[in-house]
């Protein structure tokens, strides 16, 4: 098989910028300003994010989920609690979330701690999802091993039968936050001068208070 050409692969970033000037005081703001202009852009996923967290033995894992709300100062996810990124979370409540909107050359990096949401918040999102989806959060050992998929569907059938159109939450599933300690925003920009704007929520500050410093690229 021929090698692939990879270091050939070039872009150049012509779109925008980013300026101190331009950007919200909140951090928080500036990423509803910025997946406002996502969903604008009718970008396919725009809250898909990079979740990584830490193993056990100190080893970094990551894996892509998706932003289901700003809530209470922070980025909310669904997922079970039992599965690999639960257990790290559960040992190392410390985690990072990066999305990437390359149509508009854009990234955001954020930093912070994990926290559990509130029992009734995961029942209210839990409800919303289709009928599949809250079945399948039953029938799904998430990240454990499985013989073969027809084991997958038989348990889901089998959820199906027992619990019909009205299951529970099961209470090994639920949300996280991610509370923010630490945001970029960055900007791709001609001859790979990007911006960057790194806010820091600042020591001994109310929980709006944040201080911006920029990057070099």
């Amino acid at each position: 098989m021929a090698a692939m050409n990879i270091a050939d692969l070039r872009q150049e970033y012509m779109r925008m910028g980013l300026a101190e000037a331009q950007a919200h005081a909140d951090p928080l703001v500036q990423f509803e300003r910025w997946f406002e202009d996502a969903r604008a852009a009718e970008l396919p996923l725009a809250n898909a994010m990079t979740l990584a967290t830490v193993s056990a033995s100190g080893a970094p894992t990551a894996r892509a989920v998706l932003l289901k709300g700003l809530e209470h100062g922070g980025f909310v996810f669904y997922t079970n609690y039992h599965s690999r990124k639960g257990h790290e979370l559960a040992v190392q409540p410390l985690a990072c979330l990066s999305f990437l909107w390359s149509v508009l050359e854009r990234q955001v990096r954020i930093e912070g701690r994990i926290e559990q949401v509130a029992p009734r918040d995961s029942d209210a999102y839990y409800a919303s999802r289709p009928l599949g989806a809250r079945l399948s959060a039953w029938a799904s050992a998430q990240s454990e091993t499985v013989p073969d998929r027809a084991a997958l569907e038989r348990a889901l059938e089998a959820m199906r039968v027992k619990y019909g159109e009205r299951p529970p939450r099961p209470p090994h599933w639920g949300g996280y936050r991610l509370v923010p300690e630490a945001i970029e925003f960055w900007q791709g920009r001609a001859d790979r001068l990007h911006d960057r704007l790194l806010y820091r929520r600042a020591a001994g500050a109310a929980a709006a208070g944040w201080t911006i410093e920029r990057l070099a690229p």
